[in-house]
């Protein structure tokens, strides 16, 4: 090692920052201020009659744990 370098360690996989967003569902993303795509798109599947769903992640929900 050439002198006056300094070697970095690898972050594990337990170190790192997660990408973590909440679940909404169609009623949150009917008054969203914002809306996304990805919202619309699932706004648009609850309204067929007989539709089941569990939630869409939220981008504007999104934080780092």
């Amino acid at each position: 090692m050439a002198k006056g370098k300094k070697v970095k360690k690898k972050k594990s996989a337990s170190d790192r920052k997660q990408k973590v967003t909440k679940l909404v569902l169609s009623d949150t993303c009917a008054v969203c201020p914002t809306p996304c795509a990805r919202g619309l798109r699932y706004l648009a599947s609850m309204e067929q009659p007989g539709a089941i769903g569990k939630g869409v992640p939220c981008i504007l929900t999104l934080k780092y744990v």
